[in-house]
C-alpha cells in the first residue's frame, strides 16, 4: 500500500481528493444529459477536440469514446491555423469541444470563438466556469475539481475524462456504461491502495522511459508519460502499442522502464502479444491489467473506466518517487500552472 505519512504536497492532496470530487461530479448528471441532448439534436457529422498538455491527453481519450461509442469522426484542432495563419474553417455540422483546466490560454479561447462563429456547436469541458474559454463556448461542462495548486494537474484531468465518459454514455444511451461510471469513486479509492513503486524504482538508473497503451488506454498512457517528464525530470515517450515497434524500441535498453497499460477489450490480445515480445527481448517491462501483470491492480471491470482508473496509482507513485528523489512535485522547473500560447 502506498504510504502517505510524509509531508503533504499539494499534488498528493489533490490525488487523494479525486474519489470525493468524482462523487460530487456524478451528482450533476442532468447538465451532462442536457449537453448530450443538444449534440443529438445538432446531428453532427464530425467532432473537433481542442486541448493542450494534460487536457490534450483527455482529448485523446474522448476521441476514442466518440468514435467507438457514437461512430462520429473526430479531428484534433490545430489552433495555429486560426491564430498564426489567420484562416477560418467551415465548421457547420460540427461539434467543437475544448478541454482546459484554467480556460485561459489565448489560442484555445480564439479557437473556440472562431469555431462558434464558423457554425460549430461549441462545448467547454473546463474547471473554471468563469474563464474566457467557458465564456467563448455556447455550452459548458464543469469538471468541478476545485482549486489545483500543483503545477502538474491530476484531479482535473481525471474528472475531464469522467465527464467525457458521462457524455458519451448519455449521448448513446449506454446504460451499462452509466452504471459502471457510478462505481468510479469506489474504484478510484481502491486503486489508490495499489503500490507501483517497483516501477518507479527503475527511474533512478534510466535515461528515458516509455509508457504504452492502446485504444481507451492511449490517452491515459500519454498522460502518465507527461507526469513523469514533469515531476521526475525524466524524458518519457508515450506510444500506441501498435506503433512502438515501428522504430521507437530501438532507443530502449535493459535500463529503460516500459510501462504497459492494458484494458480488457478488443485491444487486449494485441497488447498481450506485445508484452510477451518485450519480455522475450529482456526489456524492463512493467504491466498492469494483463493476466501476467507485474504491478498490483484492483481487477479488470469496464475497459473505459479502467483506463481512467489506472491514472490514480500512476499519479500517486510518480508523486512519491519525485519526493524520494528530492524533487518538489508541486513546482517543477521551467513550468507554470497556466501556460499561455497563441
Amino acid at each position: 500500500m502506498i504510504q502517505h505519512d510524509r509531508a503533504q504536497t499539494a499534488m498528493a492532496g489533490e490525488i487523494r481528493e479525486i474519489p470525493l470530487t468524482t462523487e460530487r461530479l456524478l451528482a450533476e448528471h442532468d447538465r451532462v444529459a442536457a449537453v448530450a441532448d443538444r449534440i443529438r439534436r445538432a446531428n453532427p457529422r464530425v467532432v473537433v477536440i481542442s486541448g493542450r498538455g494534460s487536457s490534450g491527453n483527455a482529448g485523446t481519450f474522448l476521441r476514442y469514446l466518440f468514435e467507438t461509442g457514437a461512430g462520429l469522426l473526430v479531428s484534433t484542432s490545430a489552433p495555429s491555423v486560426v491564430t498564426t495563419y489567420g484562416r477560418s474553417i467551415d465548421m457547420r455540422n460540427a461539434v467543437f469541444i475544448v478541454i482546459s483546466q484554467s480556460g485561459r490560454s489565448p489560442d484555445l479561447v480564439t479557437g473556440a470563438q472562431a469555431a462558434r462563429k464558423s457554425g460549430a456547436l461549441t462545448i467547454a469541458i473546463v474547471n473554471d466556469v468563469t474563464s474566457p474559454v467557458a465564456l467563448a463556448c455556447e455550452l459548458t461542462l464543469p469538471v468541478g475539481a476545485g482549486p489545483e495548486r500543483a503545477v502538474a494537474a491530476t484531479k482535473s484531468v481525471v474528472l475531464s475524462m469522467v465527464v467525457g465518459a458521462q457524455l458519451i454514455a448519455s449521448l448513446t444511451r449506454d446504460h451499462a456504461l452509466s452504471e459502471k461510471i457510478k462505481q468510479l469513486p469506489q474504484r478510484f479509492s481502491h486503486a489508490l491502495t495499489c503500490d507501483w513503486s517497483a516501477w518507479s524504482a527503475s527511474f533512478a538508473a534510466a535515461r528515458a522511459a516509455f509508457v504504452i497503451g492502446r485504444g481507451f488506454g492511449l490517452g491515459p498512457a500519454r498522460e502518465v508519460a507527461l507526469k513523469i517528464a514533469e515531476t521526475m525530470r525524466l524524458p518519457t515517450l508515450s506510444y500506441s502499442a501498435a506503433e512502438v515497434r515501428h522504430g521507437p524500441l530501438a532507443s530502449a535498453s535493459a535500463e529503460t522502464p516500459l510501462l504497459v497499460l492494458r484494458q480488457n477489450d478488443g485491444s487486449s490480445a494485441m497488447v498481450d502479444a506485445l508484452i510477451a515480445d518485450l519480455r522475450a527481448r529482456k526489456l524492463n517491462v512493467f504491466s498492469v491489467g494483463d493476466p501476467g501483470g507485474t504491478l498490483p491492480w484492483i481487477g479488470n471491470d469496464d475497459p473505459i473506466c479502467d483506463a481512467i482508473t489506472m491514472l490514480l496509482p500512476a499519479y500517486a507513485t510518480i508523486e512519491q518517487a519525485a519526493r524520494d528523489r528530492g524533487f518538489d512535485p508541486d513546482n517543477p522547473p521551467n513550468l507554470t500552472k497556466i501556460t499561455e500560447t497563441l
